[in-house]
């Protein structure tokens, strides 16, 4: 049975799959995409080695680059990205990249306030299933899909990774990603609506609050892609007029700023609640930004994560399609 968990996001494109019965294989790549006349060709005459080519209605794309390489395009920033070219460019580099011609099992996500618009996730699931033509000479073909709040991936994954038991634990699951912070209660196996939610300032106000703070000291913004390419290679400075900037105080800074504005929310949602937590689980690429002000909200709390949290809601998708 061959199971494909997909987490297509804002920043990144998150992969996990394989057959069932066998460790699921993983990709990250940036989660850029547009048409290909939007890209320039390199200055030394080579050809790009990081491009995916895909076709999107019969219009040749290439996907899986950082959103500043593309000119004249504008990355989706908004609730409706599911319905955009670059994100179904960037499913079917999904769809190449998992080395599979027929999918069994889709597992995919949305956003905690999305999936509670049951048209919405219906929607994404009739998109995702059938037959897709990815590139001219390669067709991929989905049986079956299915669409779950995406921090439910990460308590997967963070279950599968510690062997954890929390049937009798009621759990606090949070998602900071680039568009929204997402998060969930589960409690008894089950899902509370109610006290789960969506907050709109993420790792991208993050960064976009770092720039700022950069400006202020060195005389000009950085390109939030810039500071959002250093982070996902591991490098420590950006470059401003010329001089290296160490980037790490001005993203603490800001998170310190960011953060506990999110954790406000959450811990209003949690009015509902009859009983405390048990637990944090802190999933997803931003969880370095948020984690100080959990913990400083829920002093008495162990907050914890899964190795690897960039890649939690795809391998929790995975695993959730290999349990069916």
């Amino acid at each position: 049975m061959n199971i494909l968990g997909i987490d297509i996001g804002y920043s990144n494109l998150k992969l996990a799959f394989g057959q069932k019965g066998e460790a699921p294989k993983t990709q990250l790549r940036p989660a850029g995409a547009a048409p290909a006349d939007r890209f320039g060709s390199r200055f030394d005459g080579k050809a790009h080695d990081d491009f995916l080519h895909v076709l999107v209605d019969g219009q040749q794309f290439i996907a899986g680059v950082s959103p500043d390489r593309a000119e004249m395009w504008s990355r989706t920033l908004h609730e409706d990205y599911p319905s955009s070219a670059s994100y179904k460019a960037l499913f079917h580099a999904g769809l190449l990249l998992s080395e599979m011609d027929r999918i069994d099992l889709l597992v995919t996500g949305l956003p905690v306030s999305q999936y509670l618009e049951e048209p919405r996730r219906k929607a994404l699931a009739e998109k995702m299933k059938g037959t897709h033509q990815i590139t001219p000479k390669r067709s991929v073909t989905v049986e079956k899909v299915k669409v779950i709040p995406q921090p439910v991936g990460g308590l997967l994954d963070y279950i599968d990774q510690e062997n954890a038991e929390i049937e009798d634990a009621r759990v606090l699951v949070v998602d900071p990603g680039f568009f929204s912070v997402d998060w969930v209660v589960i409690a008894n196996n089950d899902l509370h609506r109610h006290s789960s939610g969506t907050s709109l300032n993420a790792s991208s106000v993050v960064l976009e609050e770092a720039s700022r703070l950069i400006a202020k000291d060195y005389g000009a913004a950085v390109k939030t892609e810039s500071l959002e390419n250093a982070i996902r290679s591991g490098k420590t400075t950006v470059l401003v007029f010329g001089q290296r900037v160490e980037i790490a105080p001005y993203i603490e800074g800001a998170a310190k700023t960011v953060a506990p504005v999110v954790v406000e929310s959450i811990q209003k949602s949690l009015r509902t609640e009859g009983a405390a937590l048990d637990l944090i689980v802190l999933v997803g690429g931003g969880a370095a930004f948020f984690r100080e002000a959990l913990q400083a909200a829920f002093p008495r709390l162990q907050v914890v994560s899964p190795q690897e949290p960039v890649f939690s809601n795809a391998r929790g998708f995975w695993i959730m399609g290999a349990a069916l």
